[in-house]
């Protein structure tokens, strides 16, 4: 297959496989963000919660059993190898986590909704994409860099990891730390007996733990094998949105990625997952107050995820998967935005008794 597809062929490839599963785990698994906070605040239940650690356990086993071999090296990652900005991952999970509220979806649900016939989630993806880039490199990115620079980690720095930080203290190896971390995470949130009786919700936080270890592991290989110097990536739905967008209306002058491979295998596991399921169907706004609603929280969602350097896929399964420092910070700083967000929602506008 080498022979036949260039480096960025096979690492969009790569992505495209991860995102499918992604998008089965969305429509078939409910693997959702919001959809888990709103349970566990509002719902009465915990399961869909517990189905996102599970998946950052495994993941996090995964992707330290790459490196325990090998096969990958984490301080190549994005998110180990860029100086961690605690301030930054507070508003801009705060930022990120209000906004997914008030849209009522993340970036990765709304491409998971549009594959099943949503067209409110096209305008998200739309302004999310270009609000991202808008900070990232566009009018905005002086600014942003000015307040929050973005430096890279040097050779004589100690990678920004919770695994390297306990090595150094320890003097145990990452890997080790890395898999022991994982599988505490994984057993104590499978330990539930509401989730023991749900096995096709385990299946599922699985899977979506798979495609997270499979994008370290592919792009790593082609990193390693691989003639182009491509960076060492797994996934997240803010930048990689609007790098969609862009290779969409030029594509003939810009190389396929693996960003763009992800977007696009959502669409296609979600679409092929509201098929399966029989819920496939043409949904629209009628409501200008809620597009107005929908849009600002989309665009507060791009700001957000560039300032905490990921979404809650990018930060809440990607970086918790190499133990990256701003993981759980932002995390909690998203869960902490969305129910912001969602008393605002359910409560607020709710009429004095």
């Amino acid at each position: 297959m080498r022979d036949v597809l260039s480096d960025h062929q096979m690492v969009a490839l790569i992505g495209l496989v991860g995102g499918i599963l992604l998008g089965l785990a969305a429509r078939l698994g409910r693997f959702c963000t919001l959809g888990a906070i709103e349970d566990a605040l509002y719902g009465g239940s915990n399961v869909r919660l517990r189905m996102w650690g599970i998946a950052i356990g495994f993941a996090i086993m995964g992707s330290f059993g790459l490196m325990a071999t090998g096969l990958m090296d984490g301080r190549e990652s994005y998110y180990l190898s860029i100086r961690w900005m605690p301030l930054a991952s507070v508003i801009g999970g705060l930022v990120f986590g209000y906004g997914m509220a008030l849209s009522g979806n993340c970036g990765y649900g709304a491409v998971a909704r549009l594959g099943g016939g949503d067209l409110r989630s096209f305008v998200i993806v739309l302004v999310m994409g270009v609000s991202t880039y808008v900070v990232l490199a566009g009018p905005l990115a002086p600014l942003r860099n000015a307040v929050f620079p973005q430096m890279d980690v040097t050779s004589t720095d100690m990678p920004p990891g919770i695994a390297y930080h306990l090595s150094a203290l320890t003097g145990i190896s990452p890997p080790v730390i890395g898999l022991v971390v994982g599988a505490a995470i994984f057993l104590g949130s499978l330990m539930s007996k509401e989730v023991l009786q749900k096995p096709v919700q385990i299946f599922w936080a699985l899977v979506v733990g798979i495609a997270v270890i499979s994008g370290w592991a592919g792009t790593a290989w082609v990193a390693d094998s691989g003639f182009e110097a491509l960076p060492v990536v797994s996934h997240s739905f803010a930048a990689p949105m609007g790098e969609s967008i862009l290779w969409f209306m030029t594509g003939s002058v810009r190389p396929l990625s693996f960003a763009v491979g992800s977007v696009a295998g959502i669409w296609v596991g979600a679409f092929a997952g509201s098929l399966i399921k029989g819920h496939f169907r043409w949904e629209a706004c009628e409501d200008p107050r809620e597009l107005k609603r929908q849009i600002f929280g989309a665009g507060l969602m791009g700001v957000g995820a560039v300032l905490a350097l990921g979404c809650s896929v990018g930060q809440g399964l990607s970086a918790f998967s190499v133990l990256a420092l701003s993981a759980p910070i932002t995390f909690l700083a998203i869960f902490a935005g969305a129910a912001i967000g969602l008393h605002q929602l359910i409560v607020g506008f709710q009429p004095a008794r």
